[in-house]
């Protein structure tokens, strides 16, 4: 259904899954929104955050339907910092001068005040929903996200999708396509005051046997002068680990649409890669990637055990993973290089 048939009933809310992904945290990163395949949009920068991922997803989504200001737009988000950054914690910052509870600037601040023009004159809500958990909007902006990184990651294009469009085949409120990709002056986390770089010039698009590899939020409460910033500190913390960032990596190669995708793979798998599958049959890199992209297999779901650091830039993670032919206990070996982590062992064995 295009488009435009989906939005003649003018009564129908307008319910949007928006979602960031940043590789490496910060490091390539990408942004969502997600109506239905034909109503959907994605960008990212070189440099971001998820945070900044999360807040832009968010701003172009508001950007993307300003021509439709009368109508309600329910807004699908994973991110309670996001929530709660816009919901609730924006008016105190607008009275102390966008500056939080200690006096410090707050992250992000240039989305920030975007976002709170754009929702001028907007009926809009904000509805959790938990990342990774098989919501269908969900994930699909989780994809198109990653998918987006992931072109920064390689200097590749991005997929932009077809957006909303008005009626008049525009871009909404005066916005050029560029101005809804870049917000002016884009920030890094971990360091406020600097600007991201350029987008790079983007190249043309990438070409997109039995294989083994990898076979409840509360209400927001309103916080007092110090929750507001251990809210914060907590989602950035756990964003930043590196052992979230290896348990991300992992569930991605666990996803169909990735294993068939030999950019991705070469990415994620390192040079050295070697696998121990659970047949009893060794696999290098090379074999590997041939026969994922054969046959990526089906969903499989990860139940961890274990993210272990074993240095400083090796991680092991041990889980469960559970498909239609049954279940096996799985090890991973990641290591870093750069500031890419990378498969560089894999071993799985059934469970009976």
């Amino acid at each position: 259904m295009g488009v435009g048939g989906f939005w003649q009933d003018r009564s129908v809310t307008i319910t949007a899954a928006a979602d960031g992904s940043a590789l490496g945290n910060p490091g390539p990163a990408g942004w969502a929104w997600y109506v239905n395949d034909d109503c959907w949009r994605a960008g990212g920068w070189p440099h971001g955050t998820n945070n900044q991922g999360e807040l832009m997803a968010v701003l172009d989504l508001f950007r993307a339907t300003a021509h439709m200001p009368r109508e309600d737009l329910l807004i699908l988000c994973d991110s309670q910092y996001v929530i709660n950054a816009v919901t609730k914690w924006m008016p105190g910052w607008k009275r102390k001068g966008w500056r939080k509870a200690d006096g410090k600037p707050v992250l992000n601040v240039d989305l920030l005040k975007d976002i709170d023009q754009a929702l001028l004159g907007r009926k809009y809500t904000f509805e959790w929903v938990r990342g990774h958990a098989g919501h269908e909007l969900n994930e699909a902006a989780d994809v198109r996200a990653r998918a987006a990184a992931t072109a920064y990651q390689q200097g590749v294009a991005v997929r932009q999708g077809p957006g909303f469009g008005t009626p008049e085949g525009e871009p909404p409120a005066g916005k050029t396509p560029q101005d809804k990709m870049q917000p002016a002056a884009l920030q890094p986390d971990a360091t406020p005051a600097a600007a991201a770089p350029a987008a790079r010039p983007q190249a043309a698009p990438a070409p997109a046997g039995q294989q083994e590899l990898f076979g409840v939020p509360g209400t927001y409460d309103e916080p007092d002068l110090f929750s507001e910033l251990e809210e914060e500190r907590a989602v950035d913390r756990a964003e930043a680990s590196a052992e979230a960032v290896v348990e991300s990596l992992e569930r991605e190669l666990l996803r169909p649409e990735t294993r068939a995708d030999l950019g991705r793979t070469g990415v994620l798998l390192h040079p050295d890669f070697t696998e121990i599958g659970s047949s009893g049959r060794i696999w290098t890199r090379d074999a590997m990637m041939m026969s994922l992209e054969d046959n990526p297999g089906g969903a499989v779901e990860l139940e961890l055990l274990g993210a272990d650091r074993l240095g400083e830039k090796t991680i092991l993670l041990t889980y469960r993973s559970h498909t239609r032919e049954g279940s096996a206990l799985r090890s991973s070996l990641w290591v870093l290089e750069g500031a890419q982590w990378r498969l560089r062992f894999h071993q799985g064995t059934p469970e009976a």
